[in-house]
Protein backbone atom coordinates (compact mmCIF):
# COMPACT_ATOMS: atom_id res chain seq x y z
CA UNK A 1 0.00 0.00 0.00
CA UNK A 2 1.23 3.68 -0.52
CA UNK A 3 0.68 4.19 3.35
CA UNK A 4 3.67 2.11 4.27
CA UNK A 5 7.67 3.51 5.47
CA UNK A 6 10.46 0.59 6.16
CA UNK A 7 12.85 1.01 8.86
CA UNK A 8 15.93 -1.52 9.25
CA UNK A 9 16.50 -0.23 12.94
CA UNK A 10 18.03 -3.30 15.12
CA UNK A 11 15.17 -3.81 18.17
CA UNK A 12 16.76 -6.29 20.67
CA UNK A 13 14.47 -8.16 22.44
CA UNK A 14 15.54 -9.47 26.10
CA UNK A 15 15.39 -13.64 26.59
CA UNK A 16 13.03 -14.41 29.81
CA UNK A 17 12.85 -17.91 31.81
CA UNK A 18 10.95 -19.97 29.50
CA UNK A 19 7.47 -21.37 30.14
CA UNK A 20 6.66 -24.56 32.04
CA UNK A 21 5.21 -25.93 28.67
CA UNK A 22 5.12 -25.50 25.34
CA UNK A 23 2.36 -22.72 24.40
CA UNK A 24 1.01 -21.50 21.05
CA UNK A 25 -2.44 -19.77 20.67
CA UNK A 26 -2.87 -19.44 24.48
CA UNK A 27 -4.60 -16.37 26.17
CA UNK A 28 -2.97 -14.14 28.57
CA UNK A 29 -4.41 -10.79 30.92
CA UNK A 30 -2.38 -8.19 33.39
CA UNK A 31 -2.75 -7.87 36.94
CA UNK A 32 -0.74 -5.68 38.60
CA UNK A 33 2.64 -7.15 38.14
CA UNK A 34 1.37 -10.97 36.76
CA UNK A 35 0.65 -12.20 33.86
CA UNK A 36 -1.86 -14.32 34.40
CA UNK A 37 -1.54 -17.31 30.87
CA UNK A 38 -4.42 -19.08 30.58
CA UNK A 39 -3.85 -22.11 28.88
CA UNK A 40 -2.88 -23.08 24.91
CA UNK A 41 -4.28 -24.97 21.90
CA UNK A 42 -4.88 -28.57 23.79
CA UNK A 43 -2.84 -27.20 26.67
CA UNK A 44 -5.09 -26.81 29.95
CA UNK A 45 -2.86 -25.98 32.36
CA UNK A 46 -2.55 -22.12 33.66
CA UNK A 47 0.04 -19.99 34.98
CA UNK A 48 1.01 -16.52 36.73
CA UNK A 49 3.96 -14.83 35.82
CA UNK A 50 5.41 -12.58 38.15
CA UNK A 51 7.31 -9.83 35.65
CA UNK A 52 9.53 -8.41 38.61
CA UNK A 53 10.68 -12.13 39.77
CA UNK A 54 10.76 -13.24 36.26
CA UNK A 55 9.46 -16.46 37.35
CA UNK A 56 6.09 -18.65 37.09
CA UNK A 57 3.85 -20.22 39.48
CA UNK A 58 1.15 -22.72 39.00
CA UNK A 59 -2.74 -21.66 39.34
CA UNK A 60 -5.41 -24.36 37.72
CA UNK A 61 -6.21 -26.76 34.93
CA UNK A 62 -8.72 -26.49 32.65
CA UNK A 63 -11.70 -28.83 33.45
CA UNK A 64 -10.83 -32.43 32.30
CA UNK A 65 -14.05 -32.18 29.71
CA UNK A 66 -12.64 -28.95 28.20
CA UNK A 67 -10.24 -29.27 25.29
CA UNK A 68 -9.09 -25.64 24.34
CA UNK A 69 -8.75 -24.88 20.63
CA UNK A 70 -9.23 -21.09 19.90
CA UNK A 71 -10.33 -20.13 23.33
CA UNK A 72 -10.69 -16.76 24.27
CA UNK A 73 -9.72 -14.60 27.45
CA UNK A 74 -11.39 -11.46 29.40
CA UNK A 75 -10.80 -10.04 32.93
CA UNK A 76 -14.49 -8.52 33.73
CA UNK A 77 -14.50 -4.87 35.30
CA UNK A 78 -14.74 -4.86 38.67
CA UNK A 79 -15.84 -2.34 41.33
CA UNK A 80 -12.44 -1.79 43.05
CA UNK A 81 -9.64 -1.60 40.94
CA UNK A 82 -6.80 -1.69 43.24
CA UNK A 83 -8.25 -5.10 44.79
CA UNK A 84 -6.71 -7.69 44.65
CA UNK A 85 -9.19 -10.13 43.19
CA UNK A 86 -10.09 -10.33 39.76
CA UNK A 87 -12.28 -11.94 37.41
CA UNK A 88 -11.72 -13.70 33.95
CA UNK A 89 -14.11 -14.77 31.56
CA UNK A 90 -12.98 -17.70 29.26
CA UNK A 91 -15.46 -18.70 26.43
CA UNK A 92 -15.22 -20.02 22.72
CA UNK A 93 -13.24 -22.42 21.23
CA UNK A 94 -13.62 -25.82 19.54
CA UNK A 95 -15.39 -27.00 21.11
CA UNK A 96 -17.14 -24.14 23.07
CA UNK A 97 -17.30 -23.57 26.71
CA UNK A 98 -18.07 -20.83 29.05
CA UNK A 99 -16.43 -20.76 32.18
CA UNK A 100 -15.14 -17.97 35.09
CA UNK A 101 -12.24 -17.92 37.43
CA UNK A 102 -11.86 -15.57 40.22
CA UNK A 103 -8.11 -15.19 40.65
CA UNK A 104 -6.57 -14.32 43.90
CA UNK A 105 -2.65 -13.63 43.72
CA UNK A 106 -0.58 -16.83 44.17
CA UNK A 107 2.07 -14.93 44.55
CA UNK A 108 0.82 -13.11 48.09
CA UNK A 109 1.98 -14.92 51.31
CA UNK A 110 -1.06 -13.05 52.92
CA UNK A 111 -3.62 -14.04 50.74
CA UNK A 112 -5.07 -17.82 51.40
CA UNK A 113 -6.47 -19.30 48.62
CA UNK A 114 -10.36 -20.29 49.87
CA UNK A 115 -10.85 -23.35 47.29
CA UNK A 116 -14.46 -23.20 48.92
CA UNK A 117 -15.12 -19.92 47.79
CA UNK A 118 -14.29 -21.55 44.17
CA UNK A 119 -11.13 -18.93 44.19
CA UNK A 120 -8.23 -19.99 41.75
CA UNK A 121 -10.39 -22.37 39.49
CA UNK A 122 -11.91 -22.91 36.43
CA UNK A 123 -16.27 -23.06 37.17
CA UNK A 124 -19.05 -22.47 34.85
CA UNK A 125 -20.43 -19.73 33.82
CA UNK A 126 -24.14 -18.90 35.80
CA UNK A 127 -27.27 -16.16 36.21
CA UNK A 128 -28.21 -14.63 38.89
CA UNK A 129 -30.20 -18.00 39.45
CA UNK A 130 -27.28 -20.05 39.24
CA UNK A 131 -28.35 -21.53 35.85
CA UNK A 132 -25.29 -22.26 33.72
CA UNK A 133 -25.19 -19.67 30.56
CA UNK A 134 -23.28 -20.65 27.53
CA UNK A 135 -22.15 -17.51 25.21
CA UNK A 136 -23.02 -18.67 21.54
CA UNK A 137 -26.33 -17.27 19.10
CA UNK A 138 -26.50 -20.63 18.47
CA UNK A 139 -24.93 -24.50 17.59
CA UNK A 140 -24.16 -23.93 13.95
CA UNK A 141 -21.48 -21.28 14.82
CA UNK A 142 -18.55 -21.70 14.65
CA UNK A 143 -16.21 -19.83 17.70
CA UNK A 144 -12.81 -21.76 17.15
CA UNK A 145 -10.39 -18.23 17.04
CA UNK A 146 -13.02 -16.10 18.82
CA UNK A 147 -11.65 -13.15 19.76
CA UNK A 148 -13.59 -10.25 22.47
CA UNK A 149 -13.26 -7.04 24.22
CA UNK A 150 -15.00 -5.72 26.94
CA UNK A 151 -16.93 -2.35 26.67
CA UNK A 152 -20.41 -0.20 27.04
CA UNK A 153 -21.32 2.39 29.65
CA UNK A 154 -20.83 0.18 32.33
CA UNK A 155 -18.59 -2.27 31.05
CA UNK A 156 -21.04 -4.61 30.66
CA UNK A 157 -20.91 -5.23 27.06
CA UNK A 158 -18.50 -8.32 25.43
CA UNK A 159 -18.03 -7.17 21.45
CA UNK A 160 -17.43 -10.81 19.94
CA UNK A 161 -15.81 -11.21 16.17
CA UNK A 162 -16.13 -14.45 15.28
CA UNK A 163 -16.38 -16.93 11.91
CA UNK A 164 -18.01 -16.05 9.17
CA UNK A 165 -17.26 -12.42 9.26
CA UNK A 166 -19.83 -12.01 12.28
CA UNK A 167 -20.21 -9.87 15.06
CA UNK A 168 -22.34 -9.98 18.09
CA UNK A 169 -22.77 -8.17 21.76
CA UNK A 170 -23.17 -9.90 24.61
CA UNK A 171 -24.92 -8.13 27.56
CA UNK A 172 -23.22 -9.33 30.85
CA UNK A 173 -26.08 -8.13 33.10
CA UNK A 174 -28.95 -9.68 31.45
CA UNK A 175 -26.93 -12.87 30.43
CA UNK A 176 -28.23 -12.27 27.05
CA UNK A 177 -27.20 -10.93 22.92
CA UNK A 178 -27.87 -7.55 23.03
CA UNK A 179 -31.16 -6.24 21.27
CA UNK A 180 -31.81 -2.72 22.72
CA UNK A 181 -30.05 -0.05 25.28
CA UNK A 182 -31.46 3.19 26.50
CA UNK A 183 -28.34 5.07 27.53
CA UNK A 184 -26.97 6.61 23.89
CA UNK A 185 -22.95 6.06 23.86
CA UNK A 186 -21.21 5.03 20.94
CA UNK A 187 -17.72 2.78 20.92
CA UNK A 188 -15.30 2.09 18.72
CA UNK A 189 -13.43 -1.16 17.81
CA UNK A 190 -10.77 -2.21 15.45
CA UNK A 191 -10.23 -5.04 13.54
CA UNK A 192 -7.90 -6.55 11.12
CA UNK A 193 -7.68 -9.96 9.50
CA UNK A 194 -5.68 -10.75 6.34
CA UNK A 195 -6.31 -8.20 3.78
CA UNK A 196 -9.66 -6.62 6.09
CA UNK A 197 -9.20 -3.72 8.55
CA UNK A 198 -12.28 -2.17 9.75
CA UNK A 199 -13.06 0.64 12.12
CA UNK A 200 -16.10 -0.48 13.93
CA UNK A 201 -18.90 2.13 15.58
CA UNK A 202 -20.99 0.79 17.88
CA UNK A 203 -24.38 2.65 18.79
CA UNK A 204 -25.43 1.44 22.18
CA UNK A 205 -28.62 3.45 22.39
CA UNK A 206 -30.00 1.82 18.73
CA UNK A 207 -27.72 -1.88 18.65
CA UNK A 208 -26.75 -0.69 15.21
CA UNK A 209 -23.01 -1.19 14.11
CA UNK A 210 -21.21 1.32 11.28
CA UNK A 211 -18.21 -0.03 9.66
CA UNK A 212 -15.18 2.33 8.01
CA UNK A 213 -12.60 0.23 5.71
CA UNK A 214 -8.77 0.76 6.73
CA UNK A 215 -5.75 0.47 5.01
CA UNK A 216 -4.00 -3.02 5.33
CA UNK A 217 -0.32 -3.58 4.67
CA UNK A 218 0.80 -5.06 1.66
CA UNK A 219 3.26 -7.36 3.51
CA UNK A 220 1.16 -8.12 6.40
CA UNK A 221 -2.20 -8.99 4.24
CA UNK A 222 -1.58 -12.12 3.50
CA UNK A 223 -0.47 -13.05 6.88
CA UNK A 224 -3.33 -14.29 10.39
CA UNK A 225 -1.94 -16.15 13.54
CA UNK A 226 0.46 -13.05 14.44
CA UNK A 227 0.38 -11.14 17.75
CA UNK A 228 -0.79 -7.34 18.48
CA UNK A 229 -0.69 -4.98 21.05
CA UNK A 230 -2.23 -1.39 20.98
CA UNK A 231 -0.48 1.22 22.66
CA UNK A 232 -1.99 4.72 22.84
CA UNK A 233 -3.06 5.04 19.24
CA UNK A 234 -0.66 2.28 17.57
CA UNK A 235 -0.92 -0.92 17.42
CA UNK A 236 1.93 -3.17 17.25
CA UNK A 237 2.04 -6.89 14.78
CA UNK A 238 4.69 -9.05 15.49
CA UNK A 239 5.27 -12.30 13.23
CA UNK A 240 1.96 -14.33 11.89
CA UNK A 241 1.86 -17.54 9.05
CA UNK A 242 0.94 -17.45 5.66
CA UNK A 243 -1.85 -20.32 5.03
CA UNK A 244 -1.72 -20.29 1.51
CA UNK A 245 1.94 -20.12 1.00
CA UNK A 246 3.40 -21.78 3.95
CA UNK A 247 5.43 -18.88 5.09
CA UNK A 248 6.46 -18.07 8.56
CA UNK A 249 6.82 -14.46 9.57
CA UNK A 250 9.78 -12.73 11.99
CA UNK A 251 8.72 -8.99 11.19
CA UNK A 252 6.86 -6.23 13.39
CA UNK A 253 4.15 -3.88 11.82
CA UNK A 254 3.09 -0.95 13.34
CA UNK A 255 -0.52 0.42 12.38
CA UNK A 256 -0.76 4.17 13.62
CA UNK A 257 -5.12 4.65 14.09
CA UNK A 258 -4.82 8.57 13.63
CA UNK A 259 -3.46 8.50 10.50
CA UNK A 260 -3.81 5.32 8.90
CA UNK A 261 -0.41 4.53 8.09
CA UNK A 262 1.78 1.30 8.43
CA UNK A 263 5.27 0.89 9.31
CA UNK A 264 6.74 -2.39 8.55
CA UNK A 265 10.34 -3.51 10.58
CA UNK A 266 11.73 -6.57 8.81
CA UNK A 267 13.20 -9.48 10.34
CA UNK A 268 13.05 -7.72 14.35
CA UNK A 269 11.50 -10.93 16.07
CA UNK A 270 14.36 -13.23 17.06
CA UNK A 271 13.19 -16.05 15.07
CA UNK A 272 10.21 -17.55 12.78
CA UNK A 273 7.12 -17.32 15.19
CA UNK A 274 3.20 -17.40 14.87
CA UNK A 275 0.26 -18.34 17.60
CA UNK A 276 2.27 -16.39 19.98
CA UNK A 277 0.61 -13.35 22.16
CA UNK A 278 1.89 -10.22 23.09
CA UNK A 279 0.61 -8.17 25.89
CA UNK A 280 2.03 -5.41 28.00
CA UNK A 281 3.32 -5.23 31.79
CA UNK A 282 1.67 -2.97 34.25
CA UNK A 283 3.46 0.43 33.74
CA UNK A 284 2.98 -0.22 29.83
CA UNK A 285 6.51 0.25 29.58
CA UNK A 286 7.28 -3.42 28.18
CA UNK A 287 6.06 -5.72 25.58
CA UNK A 288 6.28 -9.46 26.24
CA UNK A 289 5.86 -11.96 23.62
CA UNK A 290 4.70 -15.58 24.96
CA UNK A 291 4.75 -18.94 23.37
CA UNK A 292 4.40 -19.55 19.68
CA UNK A 293 5.25 -22.24 16.91
CA UNK A 294 8.25 -21.99 14.61
CA UNK A 295 8.29 -22.53 10.80
CA UNK A 296 8.71 -26.28 12.13
CA UNK A 297 5.66 -26.63 13.54
CA UNK A 298 7.08 -26.91 17.49
CA UNK A 299 5.34 -25.37 19.87
CA UNK A 300 7.64 -23.21 21.89
CA UNK A 301 8.10 -22.59 25.37
CA UNK A 302 10.06 -18.94 24.90
CA UNK A 303 9.16 -15.67 26.51
CA UNK A 304 10.86 -12.39 25.37
CA UNK A 305 10.13 -8.95 26.08
CA UNK A 306 10.88 -5.68 24.67
CA UNK A 307 10.89 -1.93 26.09
CA UNK A 308 7.79 -0.14 24.38
CA UNK A 309 10.08 3.38 23.72
CA UNK A 310 12.20 1.35 21.14
CA UNK A 311 9.43 1.14 18.79
CA UNK A 312 7.76 4.47 18.91
CA UNK A 313 9.92 6.78 21.35
CA UNK A 314 7.44 9.80 20.78
CA UNK A 315 4.51 8.32 22.62
CA UNK A 316 6.52 6.89 25.20
CA UNK A 317 8.13 9.87 26.17
CA UNK A 318 5.50 11.39 28.09
CA UNK A 319 5.00 7.89 30.28
CA UNK A 320 9.25 7.92 31.18
CA UNK A 321 8.79 11.53 32.02
CA UNK A 322 6.06 11.06 33.96
CA UNK A 323 7.86 8.00 35.69
CA UNK A 324 10.83 10.03 35.99
CA UNK A 325 9.18 13.32 37.48
CA UNK A 326 6.82 11.32 39.96
CA UNK A 327 10.16 9.41 41.38
CA UNK A 328 11.83 12.53 42.21
CA UNK A 329 8.79 14.53 43.73
CA UNK A 330 8.65 11.07 46.30
CA UNK A 331 12.22 11.13 46.66
CA UNK A 332 12.97 14.70 47.13
CA UNK A 333 9.13 15.46 49.26
CA UNK A 334 9.08 18.57 46.97
CA UNK A 335 5.67 20.44 45.86
CA UNK A 336 4.68 19.47 42.31
CA UNK A 337 6.03 21.88 39.24
CA UNK A 338 9.00 22.16 37.14
CA UNK A 339 12.51 23.14 38.02
CA UNK A 340 15.51 23.07 35.64
CA UNK A 341 17.25 20.23 36.91
CA UNK A 342 14.34 17.85 35.58
CA UNK A 343 15.51 18.71 32.07
CA UNK A 344 18.95 16.86 32.74
CA UNK A 345 17.75 14.11 34.91
CA UNK A 346 15.23 13.37 32.35
CA UNK A 347 18.15 13.92 29.51
CA UNK A 348 20.31 11.90 31.39
CA UNK A 349 17.75 8.90 31.84
CA UNK A 350 17.01 9.11 28.37
CA UNK A 351 20.67 8.36 27.81
CA UNK A 352 21.32 5.59 30.33
CA UNK A 353 18.53 3.81 28.55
Amino acid sequence: MGNRNTSNASIPFRMLEDLPTPLSRSQCMLHKHELLICGGYLQSKCYSYHTLKNEYKFICEYPNDVTLDGHCVVKLAGKNKNSNEITLLSFGGFPNHTLIMKYVSVWSSGNKINKSNNCNQWIPFTDNHNNPIIIERDENHYYGGVRAVIGGSNDHLLFITYKDNNISVFNLNTFQFQMKEKKEKNHEIILFCFNSGLSIEYDEDNNTFQFHQLSVCEDIAPFNGYAYVCINSTILFFGGYCFKDGVFSKSVYKYSIQENKWMTFPNMLPSLLESCIAILNEENFDIHIIGGKNDKDITLSTHMKTKVRLWDPSQLSKNEMKRIIQYWIRTLKIKLGWIADFDQIIFKYSKMK
